[in-house]
């Protein structure tokens, strides 16, 4: 891969990142740039279609990844740092308001033929892959689950051809909205802001067996900006962490 040019210190900082990072980066984002006079230029979608855009040549200086694999692989290859935890989330269940589940009845709804079950698109998405451990983990607990659930996984979201929300409408909000899915497995900060944008959707938590935690990777171009470094350095500082922690991550 030849490294796209550097931009000046005049120009935005190009940060591409997770799509669950889109409302709390924005925050931190605005709020960065109006300290330092650094602009910053925003791209946010599936970590894995991230990743690929990247090593097709997109002069991205910061990657904010749901994942490690992904910015692990861009490491690897030699142009990119060693990533770095700086948030965490994990897995919950979003759900229509009249199945009225519980964290115990959960994966025998999961099973359930009748219950539709949504996810997002495994490698494109980590979200996927998420929900894939948790399918693995099922398995342990009623053998022959991980074959019924990765059979009847609807992958609505998350993959190159996956429909896009409207414009101003949440992904997951739109996805349960539109009653895609009964059942859809997605972050807890996910699953929160589309019970604000849809009240009547219910959120029930993963049961600890099941439960399946997620660490978010960062990582930076070895070529890019002194500001683009600085910018990623800051994601890891207690103002940072704290509009992190009330979007409902977790601490890295």
């Amino acid at each position: 891969m030849s490294a796209p040019a550097v931009p000046s210190r005049a120009e935005p900082i190009p940060v591409v990142a997770a799509g669950s990072l889109r409302e709390v980066l924005t925050e931190i984002a605005r709020e960065h740039e109006a300290r330092t006079g650094q602009k910053l230029a925003l791209s946010f979608a599936a970590s894995g279609l991230l990743r690929e855009r990247i090593e097709k040549g997109e002069p991205a200086q910061v990657f904010a990844s749901a994942d490690m694999g992904h910015p692990q692989r861009l490491a690897d290859a030699g142009a990119w740092t060693a990533p770095r935890v700086f948030v965490r989330n994990q897995l919950c269940a979003l759900t229509q308001a009249e199945l009225n589940l519980t964290s115990e009845r959960l994966l025998d709804a999961l099973l359930d033929p009748s219950v539709r079950l949504g996810t997002s698109t495994p490698k494109a998405d980590p979200s996927g892959d998420y929900a894939w451990a948790l399918f693995r983990k099922a398995e342990a607990l009623k053998p022959g689950a991980f074959a019924t659930l990765e059979r009847k996984a609807l992958q609505l979201t998350g993959g190159p051809t996956s429909p896009k929300a409207p414009p101003g409408r949440g992904t997951y909000a739109w996805v349960m909205d539109q009653r895609q899915a009964d059942v859809f497995l997605t972050y807890c900060t996910n699953a929160v802001a589309a019970q604000r944008e849809v009240p009547r959707l219910k959120i029930v938590a993963i049961p600890p067996a099941l439960q399946v935690g997620a660490d978010y990777g960062l990582t930076v171009r070895r070529e890019a900006h002194p500001a683009a470094r600085a910018f990623a350095d800051s994601l890891l500082s207690p103002p940072a962490q704290a509009i992190f922690a009330r979007h409902g991550f977790g601490a890295p």
